[in-house]
């Protein structure tokens, strides 16, 4: 994607130093596997030389002023794409290959998200719409002696179509099947109340809504109906969409970028995720 890119462990660490500097003070990672990396669990995301623990490390180590949050899901870990332990028979070639073992996935993410918080972030943020997995989550990173560990959950995500150029970027793509399984159907306006409520009775210190700018109704809603904070994704697509109508000069990309961020705000964000997070520090 324009501006986006995938960054060495280096890059990355002084990436977040320079944009500190100038005044982003929350970062949140993603981290790239090798093929020889990936097993069926994802078990690579918990390991000391994980991308994204070496670059907590490392923030920590500098003492630099920043809020770091972990993504907390294993699409980018696993050899088959999906966001956990695959069902038994769960293949490209029998069984539902869209359903993962939830109740297998939740005691991975736990480990995971306690050695997150022992690299050094302060926020771990599940992505993968398991049931239970705030709990989990929590459970494990108090037994862990890490009770200040803030949990941010994307609690209301969708199986939505502008997550292509991410996957691309991340290289988390499926090997096959689907999340529909496990992630909200697009065309529902009401289930996210059910998702919601229980990550909130969970625990969850603030909640994600993804994606942003074709969801501002969710947002709203979502709003209106807790008091923890909200946090909305402006996803890959919907950034590469504004990106690709700028190159054809079709819209001004500075103005259109602001005006979309505002009305992500205007919805009922607290905190916006967004790809042009480098930019606004420029237009702001």
């Amino acid at each position: 994607m324009p501006g986006v890119s995938q960054l060495p462990i280096n890059t990355a660490i002084q990436t977040i130093k320079d944009l500190s500097r100038d005044g982003l003070r929350q970062f949140l990672l993603f981290g790239i596997t090798p093929q020889s990396k990936k097993d069926a669990a994802g078990s690579y995301a918990a390991h000391s030389d994980a991308p994204v623990n070496q670059v907590l490390q490392a923030v920590r180590d500098a003492g630099l002023d920043v809020v770091m949050h972990a993504d907390l899901c294993f699409c980018e870990y696993t050899d088959h794409g999906h966001c956990g332990v695959l069902i038994d028979g769960a293949d490209s070639k029998g069984g539902d290959p869209s359903v993962v073992d939830n109740d297998r996935t939740l005691a991975n993410l736990g480990k995971t998200a306690a050695a997150q918080a022992t690299f050094g972030a302060d926020v771990v943020a599940p992505s993968g719409m398991m049931d239970g997995m705030v709990a989990a989550i929590r459970t494990a990173l108090d037994d862990a002696n890490h009770q200040h560990t803030a949990i941010l959950s994307y609690a209301v995500k969708y199986a939505s179509n502008f997550y292509g150029p991410f996957r691309d970027a991340g290289e988390g793509g499926m090997a096959f099947g689907n999340r529909k399984g496990y992630q909200m159907d697009f065309r529902r306006s009401r289930e996210w109340r059910t998702e919601l409520n229980a990550d909130i009775k969970e625990g969850a210190d603030m909640v994600m809504v993804k994606p942003a700018a074709a969801y501002l109704d969710i947002i709203k809603g979502v709003r209106d109906a807790c008091d923890v904070p909200v946090v909305a994704y402006h996803v890959s697509g919907e950034y590469a969409m504004l990106h690709a109508a700028a190159d054809k000069g079709w819209l001004d990309l500075k103005e259109t970028a602001l005006e979309t961020t505002y009305a992500i705000r205007r919805a009922g964000a607290d905190m916006i995720v967004t790809y042009f997070a480098p930019d606004l520090l420029k237009w702001l």
